[in-house]
């Protein structure tokens, strides 16, 4: 197996692990230079899609949230990102994983999440240096 066909199944199990799937919509909130482009790029592969950024005016089905410690008020960017969601769409919280700059601690995120209406499904390693966390509106939510 040549080394892009190796790298481009690893790409493909990235976005799978979020559980992404072809023709989504995927709005990226957080963008700044430590984002993992592997994980991004693996994303458009699999959703046929590009990203579409914090401006985009219509529904999602995905959001994918980089967010850092110093970001500033995690429930206020939570409630802000499950605005496009369509009904059954969720958010993916990508934030550093334990001791790297920028780490979010578990507590904190749960809190948040609680706080916004919002229930912690599950937790993957999302990329090599951070850590998804999925989040979804209870059911008869919006």
């Amino acid at each position: 197996m040549s080394a892009t066909a190796g790298q481009a199944q690893s790409e493909r199990s990235l976005a799978e692990r979020l559980g992404l799937k072809a023709g989504q919509v995927v709005q990226e909130i957080g963008f700044d230079d430590d984002v993992d482009e592997e994980l991004r790029g693996s994303v458009e592969v699999v959703t046929g899609n590009e990203l579409v950024d914090e401006d985009y005016e219509d529904v999602v089905d995905v959001v994918l949230l980089w967010w850092r410690e110093e970001d500033g008020d995690l429930f206020d960017e939570l409630t802000n990102a499950m605005v496009p969601l369509t009904g059954g769409g969720h958010i993916w919280l990508l934030s550093p994983k334990a001791g790297r700059d920028g780490h979010v601690e578990p507590s904190d995120i749960g809190e948040a999440a609680q706080t916004a209406g919002l229930a912690q499904t599950s937790s993957v390693s999302a990329a090599k240096e951070w850590s998804g966390t999925r989040l979804v509106a209870p059911k008869g939510h919006k």
